[in-house]
Parts: structure tokens; C-alpha cells; sequence
């Protein structure tokens, strides 16, 4: 009896709950556990897909760098060394989402010569953000008119901050970028984000 009992160990089990969300484009490493069994413990992805960029190795170790933002099933089937083998099965759910996220909250719009507009702003990490937003209007000759700049912590998992901008502009034609730069300074990590008009905003009053 004891050497099967050696041969077959314990129960094998799961030990990790959950997984801990990803943020695109940034390295991802988590390594999933079981308790019980014989060791090694083999791991492989029997049925979903983790995040594209990311992959299970088979010591139960996720890495990589998530190409997409969205959520993510996907099934583990892991098994043991014993004789005979111990396998068990859990469906993970992997969140990957964008650190920084902009988006227009008032989309760009002309009024005379005035360009009004507005973004939204959200921290989705558990981190603070010192946060830099700086709004251009390019004009056709390439000449840039800052029409936005605001500078300030933004707190971590703040969803839809909200910064409203606009700025008088001369006859032209403009596009209009939109950029979002994060600074956290403990990991000296900066995510970037950017927003652009898809059309020309026309601009038919002069000075």
C-alpha cells in the first residue's frame, strides 16, 4: 500500500483561483499551481485560447505580451506523474485590457473659428498616473496650434476622467491629434495613447 500511495501521491488540485488581469502590450508572467500529485506537473491549453502574445508553458508558466485588449477563455488540463496519472481540468478567464485608455467623451466640432471638444481619460492599473494630455491642431502646411494641455496625477482604476479643451483657429484645414502620456515613477513605466479626427476639420472664417 505505501508504494502505491507513493506512486499516485496525493489528491492533485488546483491552488490558483484566478488569474490576474494583463495590459496590452506589456510583459505578462504568471505561473499557475497545483498542490497534491507526483511531480513534475505537466500544463497545456486543451480547449480556448489564451490571449494572442501570450503562452502556457508546460510548468504552468503564462507569459508573453497580449496583442489584443478583451477578455479571454480558455481551458488548462493539467496532469501529474503518478502511476497511473492524475489530470484535472479548470476553465481560466485572462482580462486584458489597455493601461491607459482615451477616448472622445465630445468629438471634435467647429463652431466660427472655435474648435471645441473633449476626451475621456481612464487608469486602468492598480497604479497612480502622472499624467500628461497635449491636444495639436495641424494645419495642411503642417503648422501645429496647441489647442489642449493638461498636467496632473491621475489616480489608479479611474475610468472616464473627463477633460474638455478648445482653442480659436485660423482659416485652414486642420487634423487634430490627441495624445495621453503616463508616467509611473517607482517602475519608470510610461504607456502612451493617442486620438485623431478620422475627418478634416475646416476651419472658414479667417483671423
Amino acid at each position: 500500500m505505501a508504494q502505491q500511495g507513493a506512486a499516485t501521491g496525493e489528491p492533485v488540485v488546483l491552488k490558483t483561483a484566478a488569474l490576474p488581469k494583463g495590459f496590452l502590450r506589456q510583459p505578462y508572467h504568471f505561473k499557475l499551481e497545483a498542490q497534491g500529485g507526483i511531480t513534475p506537473i505537466q500544463w497545456e491549453v486543451t480547449a480556448g485560447t489564451p490571449p494572442p502574445g501570450i503562452e502556457l508553458a508546460s510548468d504552468g508558466t503564462l507569459s508573453g505580451a497580449a496583442t489584443e485588449a478583451d477578455t479571454f477563455h480558455f481551458i488548462v488540463t493539467f496532469t501529474d506523474s503518478g502511476k497511473p496519472v492524475q489530470q484535472r481540468k479548470h476553465e481560466f478567464t485572462l482580462e486584458v485590457v489597455a493601461p491607459l485608455l482615451i477616448e472622445w467623451s465630445k468629438k471634435p466640432k467647429i463652431t466660427g473659428r472655435r474648435l471645441e471638444a473633449a476626451i475621456k481619460v481612464s487608469n486602468q492599473t492598480g497604479q497612480d498616473f502622472d499624467l500628461t494630455f497635449i491636444a495639436l491642431a495641424v494645419d495642411q502646411n503642417g503648422r501645429a496650434t496647441a489647442v489642449g494641455y493638461q498636467h496632473f496625477p491621475l489616480k489608479n482604476n479611474t475610468d472616464d476622467f473627463d477633460i474638455p479643451f478648445g482653442e480659436n483657429l485660423p482659416f485652414g484645414t486642420y487634423d487634430l491629434h490627441a495624445d495621453a502620456i503616463a508616467e509611473v515613477a517607482e517602475t519608470n513605466t510610461i504607456y502612451r495613447a493617442r486620438l485623431t479626427t478620422g475627418e478634416k476639420l475646416q476651419v472658414q472664417l479667417g483671423p
